[in-house]
């Protein structure tokens, strides 16, 4: 697997059309990490990320979404009560654990593996402005496996709606 660093020179912060660029593909390589294309990609930017930051020391990314009544998932995510289904919140905090272990260093594709417990306080509605995802890493594994393991949480207009704690993500490799 070719070395993401011999593709992409990491930076402090993202843009949207940088965040688009890595939805296509190739951004840390051929076969390495890369976000999910919109509608799925639910971040406008990323604000913050390191190596040895967050609540562990162990690195963090930072990213947020500005939210408008317009956004898909509020015309059918149960009709008449709009919100922005807290699957989508936790699916944006793995993207960001796979998008961090690309930009760390790390070869492969992330994939979602588990997470250890959930809880939502709030909710995000047409109502929200902005969406802040915060993303603490605890373990980073490298090797053979390629493990990133960190705890999470949602702020919808700076009042945390959501938390994710053990989140993994894995990096896998293609086998020829």
């Amino acid at each position: 697997m070719p070395n993401p660093h011999n593709f992409h020179t990491p930076q402090p912060s993202y843009t949207k059309d940088e965040l688009l660029r890595s939805s296509e593909g190739g951004y840390f390589g051929p076969g390495n990490a890369q976000l999910p294309a919109p509608p799925m990609l639910v971040m406008d930017r990323i604000t913050e990320i390191t190596m040895n930051g967050g609540e562990f020391g162990k690195g963090h990314i930072v990213g947020e979404l500005d939210v408008t009544p317009e956004h898909w998932f509020f015309d059918c995510n149960f009709r008449g009560d709009p919100m922005m289904p807290a699957s989508l919140a936790l699916d944006a905090l793995w993207q960001m654990i796979g998008y961090w272990l690309g930009w760390s260093g790390s070869p492969g594709k992330g994939r979602a593996i588990g997470v250890g417990e959930v809880g939502a306080t709030g909710s995000i509605t047409p109502d929200t402005r902005s969406v802040r995802y915060e993303v603490a890493m605890r373990l980073v594994r490298r090797g053979k496996l390629v493990l990133g393991i960190a705890d999470g949480r949602v702020l919808a207009d700076g009042v945390c709606v959501f938390t994710a704690k053990d989140m993994r993500v894995g990096l896998t490799q293609a086998v020829d």
